[in-house]
């Protein structure tokens, strides 16, 4: 699984979730929430507290579900992707 919507749905169908009931609760329109579980927009990061408590997962493993599908899907084919997720994390750390 490549993509934060079909991590999504399947956390969602998991549950037995109606797609209306998690839309209601980021406040968007159901078709919205449609396209982000088939990838056609982007779920953006103010969602994630809500999704981790409606899908009822810890918010970390929300933000790193996130995370992963972005890197993959944006940047995941590049040939020096290790090295600069290296010196990004290098970054971080310094930053603290």
């Amino acid at each position: 699984m490549n993509s934060f919507g079909e991590y999504l749905r399947n956390r969602r169908e998991h549950l037995g979730l109606p797609l209306r009931k998690i839309a209601a609760e980021l406040d968007i329109d159901t078709s919205i929430l449609s396209k982000i579980e088939r990838s056609e927009r982007v779920a953006t990061k103010e969602m994630l507290p809500t999704l981790a408590k409606t899908l009822e997962v810890q918010e970390k493993e929300m933000e790193i579900e996130f995370i992963k599908a972005f890197i993959l899907s944006d940047i995941g084919d590049l040939k020096f992707l290790k090295s600069g997720l290296e010196e990004t994390l290098n970054t971080i750390k310094s930053r603290k």
